[in-house]
């Protein structure tokens, strides 16, 4: 893939506490990067509010590697992590994913095709065919029931997996539906899909090779009572947002 069809690509890594992790998955994303065929990318580590030598180690990586730059913030939240780079950046994409890349990042040139041919948003899909995934019982079963319950309730076309930390931007049309995701932590990635999908983006789905990390930070039983608020909050008003939306810019989605 030429330059002059991707210009440059940001692959945004939200970390808290990842002092162990990070040096090693850094270096492992940074080497398998150089063997795609890519444009300009650099890997951008936004390290919200670490309390450990998490800012140490995202110094030293940046002052090492020219293609790895680290920002810090002093709150926690992967939606404010997101946010807060695809607001500033001079990338035409964004690509996020796990610090410990449980979403194989043989995924990346799939994903980059399909920003290459027209897509706002890719998301890595664990459930799709051709997806592979190793995790437990409990968290398969609610991962399953989550997105079965976003099915039923907002009928989705673009997506079946709203949750896979690996996702991409086109940051020309995400940064004019951005405004309406309210939410900064964890239930950003579902909002930000129902967003994009009611304002008329591209939303598309590529299966990927997923391997659950047995010391993630994500703590279960209150992401769920989040996901399940913030479900409750979009039903309400994702229409009128919209709407409201589509009266100020008129065809969100052309590009």
């Amino acid at each position: 893939m030429s330059e002059s069809h991707l210009d440059s690509i940001d692959f945004v890594i939200p970390i808290y506490n990842e002092e162990a992790a990070l040096s090693d998955s850094v270096q492992r994303l940074r080497r398998r990067l150089f063997n795609f065929d890519l444009p300009d990318w650099k890997i951008v580590i936004v390290d919200n509010g670490s309390t450990d030598g998490s800012q140490v180690e995202g110094e030293a990586l940046s002052a090492h590697f020219r293609r790895v730059q680290y920002e810090r913030l002093e709150v926690k939240g992967r939606g404010l992590a997101l946010r807060h780079v695809w607001n500033r950046t001079a990338a035409d994409y964004s690509l996020y994913m796990d610090v410990d890349l449980s979403t194989d990042v043989s995924a990346i040139p799939a994903v980059v095709a399909a920003l290459h041919d027209g897509a706002d948003l890719v998301v890595g899909s664990r459930l799709a065919d051709g997806a592979e995934t190793d995790r437990c019982l409990q968290r398969e079963v609610l991962s399953r029931g989550y997105n079965l319950l976003i099915r039923a309730l907002f009928h989705p076309t673009g997506f079946d997996d709203a949750q896979c930390g690996f996702k991409a931007v086109r940051l020309s049309t995400i940064r004019r539906v951005l405004p309406l995701v309210e939410n900064d932590h964890w239930f950003f990635d579902t909002e930000l899909l129902l967003v994009a999908e009611g304002a008329g983006l591209d939303v598309r789905s590529v299966p990927v090779r997923w391997a659950e990390d047995r010391d993630s930070r994500v703590r279960i039983a209150s992401t769920v009572l989040e996901d399940l608020r913030g479900l409750a909050r979009v039903r309400r008003s994702l229409e009128r947002k919209i709407v409201q939306l589509s009266g100020n810019e008129g065809a969100v989605g052309a590009h």
